[in-house]
């Protein structure tokens, strides 16, 4: 979705960043009404007993206050990388803060590539189960329509991912309007239900989930495996910081969306006590029968919103990954010419849909997926919470028992929730780690893959400066215009100008050496874009610096040399890539069966000059067979 940029931090513009941010940022954690406190008491686990309910209640309402308001929107909001957010962002600032020590930051990126990995897992199972809990309201409407439940899911599954392809710079502009009536029936739910039996607001008293708790361990221990299903999303305030900055995510959060979770959760829990029969569906239960259609109604729509945000958060994790190296180059189209933030990864997206209509179909309903739902969550805040520790101790120089007290607490209830959905392994909590552990073998793959082709290159090449030298002690035939020839490693001779040399034996005019560095700040400012250093003979070795949120144009940036006094014409360049072709070989480096998953990665990775944005008619290819 299309948000108005955070940077325009106006008074004026608050209202709308605010408005934006609610159908973005707190689609995914609005619907979870729809399914959380159902979800606690569905497997029979947990009696509905009016004990029971308060507790649950209460559990549900610090949960949110502890996780969210105080862990999230006032701790980890604060840990931006130049205003973006984010776990990719977070293992970026992580990384950088214990770059002195390798070996820990070779286990903190590891622990960052899984927790990526499981993000995926994530982004199958929450449209599934949100656009699916909101269809079964057709349910308590109509009992009649039972067997629609799952068509209609599918159909609207369908929907959302076939137009992915157009982007939501059209729709997008509803999103926030209609979250905000959604957030507003939330109340309108709730509100009469918690007046009608106010002895609920005593859930608020911390004291009710401790009572819970000290009195039935085994059972409160159980019970939060579903009560984190009402934080779901919650680091969506996070990743999407850049898009709407710090304030307007905290006005929404603590202006509406906080107050209308509470009101609708207490609003169930009043008429739980009241109607414990009501536990089938709480939810739809809660709205008077002529109101139950159009509330199904709205929230499908709301609940395709909240998966919308999600998409587009795959999408955007899938850029950020492929410019740092974590997986390998995708065809990434651009859904708006205005919006550079809005792209559309095809691979991603019906890989997403595959998965989701599977899920679907596998486990066929919200309260079985929800049993697959908790665990990529817990995992990844666990992960988020780790992350924060090596930020704020060895990037903010916090002292050690500040940072352990900061996040030695949040650590040890994300773990508690953590191994409390692991109850729910075998129920359907092994199929996002699937995905997970499937989406983090690519990755690790991948990146060892590339270290081993690189290493290999490196000790086949030879010194740039040297190689020049001799060449022009018997300089070859110089024809007019520039060549650009992309190099992975600054300082070494790249095989396509040797087998140019070889085959035409002929050198350009002018020859650029350009290296491609993608680094880990979202953003490279346009003055620290560009390096040139002069290599005598019209030669030039040139630096080019981006960040994981930066659009990789070279063309563009090569344009800064004429400050340089480099000349640059675009009809006379021609631009040398290498395509490298790898062989998997037994002996050192990975296991052969991974060598060949990453050889066939690499064959099918999209273009590099697609990536680098090069022009498709001023490209010469030269391959190199590369054996790892």
């Amino acid at each position: 979705m299309s948000a108005p940029s955070a940077d325009a931090g106006t008074r004026s513009a608050l209202p709308a960043l605010t408005l934006a941010a609610l159908g973005v940022v707190y689609g995914d954690i609005g619907t979870s009404p729809l399914y959380a406190l159902k979800e606690v008491f569905h497997a029979g686990h947990v009696p509905a007993t009016p004990e029971n309910i308060l507790g649950v209640l209460s559990l549900i309402f610090w949960t949110m206050t502890l996780i969210v308001s105080v862990k999230y929107v006032l701790l980890i909001l604060r840990a931006d990388n130049n205003g973006e957010g984010g776990l990719i962002a977070m293992l970026a600032l992580a990384t950088t803060a214990v770059k002195d020590r390798p070996a820990l930051r070779n286990v903190l990126m590891v622990v960052g590539l899984f927790g990526t990995a499981i993000f995926y897992g994530d982004g199958v199972i929450t449209p599934a189960v949100s656009v699916l809990s909101a269809v079964e309201g057709l349910e308590v409407a109509e009992p009649g329509l039972h067997a629609f439940v799952i068509p209609i899911t599918l159909v609207v599954l369908t929907g959302l991912f076939a137009v992915q392809r157009f982007g939501t710079g059209g729709i997008g502009k509803w999103f926030g309007p209609i979250t905000l009536i959604w957030f507003f029936t939330l109340i309108a739910l709730g509100l009469p239900h918690v007046m009608r039996n106010p002895a609920v607001l005593v859930a608020i008293n911390p004291w009710y989930a401790m009572q819970f708790v000290q009195q039935q361990p085994l059972v409160a221990f159980i019970a939060l495996g579903a009560v984190v299903l009402c934080v779901t999303g919650g680091e969506a305030l996070y990743a999407d910081m850049g898009h709407f900055g710090k304030r307007p995510i905290r006005i929404a959060w603590y202006g509406l969306v906080m107050p209308a979770l509470v009101v609708n959760y207490f609003g169930q829990g009043a008429l739980l006590l009241g109607d414990v029969s009501a536990v089938e569906n709480p939810f739809f239960m809660m709205a008077p029968e002529w109101a139950q259609l159009p509330l199904v109604g709205l929230a499908t729509a709301a609940t395709v919103i909240a998966s919308q945000a999600l998409i587009s958060a795959a999408f955007s994790v899938t850029k950020q990954a492929i410019q740092l190296g974590i997986l390998p180059r995708m065809t990434i189209k651009h859904t708006s010419e205005r919006d550079t933030g809005q792209i559309y990864v095809p691979f991603v997206n019906w890989g997403l849909y595959v998965f989701i209509v599977l899920a679907v179909a596998l486990f066929k309903s919200s309260s079985s997926l929800a049993s697959a739902y908790g665990i990529a969550v817990t995992l990844d805040m666990t992960i988020t919470t780790v992350m924060t520790f090596f930020v704020i101790r060895y990037g903010w120089k916090y002292p050690l028992a500040l940072c352990v007290a900061a996040t030695g607490f949040f650590f040890v209830v994300d773990i508690l929730f953590f191994l409390s959905n692991l109850l729910k392994l075998v129920a359907g909590g092994w199929f996002p780690l699937v995905i997970g552990a499937g989406m983090f073998l690519l990755m690790l793959t991948w990146q060892q893959g590339r270290a081993l082709m690189h290493a290999k290159l490196r000790d086949e090449a030879i010194d740039l400066e040297g190689f020049l030298e001799a060449v022009f002690i018997s300089p070859p035939v110089r024809v007019p215009g520039t060549a650009v020839f992309l190099v992975a490693d600054q300082g070494l001779t790249p095989n396509a100008l040797m087998h140019n040399l070889k085959h035409n034996k002929v050198l350009h005019e002018h020859n650029l050496f350009v290296t491609v560095r993608h680094h880990e700040v979202p953003r490279v400012p346009a003055a620290q874009r560009l390096a040139v250093a002069a290599l005598g003979h019209d030669c030039w070795q040139v630096s080019l610096h981006f960040g994981f949120k930066d659009e990789p144009d070279v063309p563009e940036a090569l344009r800064m040399l004429q400050e340089h006094g480099v000349p640059l014409d675009d009809m006379d360049t021609s631009y040398f890539l290498s395509r490298e072709t790898i062989t998997p070989t037994l002996g050192q480096g990975m296991a052969l069966w991974r060598e060949k998953l990453f050889a066939s990665m690499h064959r099918n990775a999209t273009d590099m000059a697609d990536f680098l944005n090069l022009p498709s008619n001023r490209i010469v290819e030269l391959g190199a067979k590369v054996e790892i």
